[in-house]
């Protein structure tokens, strides 16, 4: 039986090859023959890898999913629940390594999915409630919060780079600046340009 392994890392910094040596060893032990989705990307955004898998499971190339965890699934425990039901209606077993409880059959499995979904959507929104609450305290300590402000001296040198012809992304680089900084800089220049300009 043909299985699918999906694994995944938010960046190119970080490795996928502990998941995946777990899970060839799981796959190899029920007698699966894995097919091997790898992905590099962040659960915030789309992932072709994961559409991809998806796509073969509703094609009925394969007939279970392993994966290290479910958060590798999705950002949002609710969205990683929903795939496994999705998976169940096709008849796709989803089995993961940290939650072995999910390897199981019957109404009890429906149950226990629903639960830790819940149970994980409420973690989640604690912890979005104790960040805002961090960030109020730091703002009422009168701390910033956010990414520093750009220099006004590398935006000017960046912005002379881009005049003598040099790309916004490139220029942004070698001045060590964020480019969308550099081209809310540049803007601003042209419309402060336009409108003294209009004044004269």
């Amino acid at each position: 039986m043909k299985a699918a392994i999906y694994i995944r890392v938010s960046t190119d910094k970080q490795t996928t090859e502990n998941q995946l040596g777990d899970l060839q060893r799981l796959a190899a032990a029920r007698g699966l023959e894995a097919i091997i989705y790898d992905e590099v990307e962040s659960a915030a955004k789309n992932r072709p890898i994961l559409e991809n898998m998806l796509a073969d499971c509703r094609a009925g190339k394969v007939k279970a999913v392993l994966v290290w965890a479910l958060d590798r699934l999705h950002r949002s425990m609710v969205g990683a629940v929903n795939t496994v039901l999705e998976l169940d209606g096709l008849g796709i077993q989803v089995i993961s390594l940290r939650e072995p409880w999910l390897d199981t059959s019957g109404p009890v499995r429906s149950l226990l999915v629903a639960i830790f979904g819940w149970v994980a959507e409420q973690e989640r929104s604690r912890l979005i409630e104790r960040t805002r609450a961090g960030m109020a305290r730091a703002k009422a300590q009168g701390k910033r919060i956010g990414r520093p402000p750009t220099s006004a001296i590398m935006l000017g040198a960046a912005a002379d780079l881009v005049a003598a012809g040099v790309s916004v992304a490139e220029a942004a680089r070698r001045k060590g600046i964020n480019r969308t900084s550099l081209r809310r800089h540049l803007a601003q220049t042209v419309g402060a340009v336009a409108a003294l300009d209009s004044a004269i």
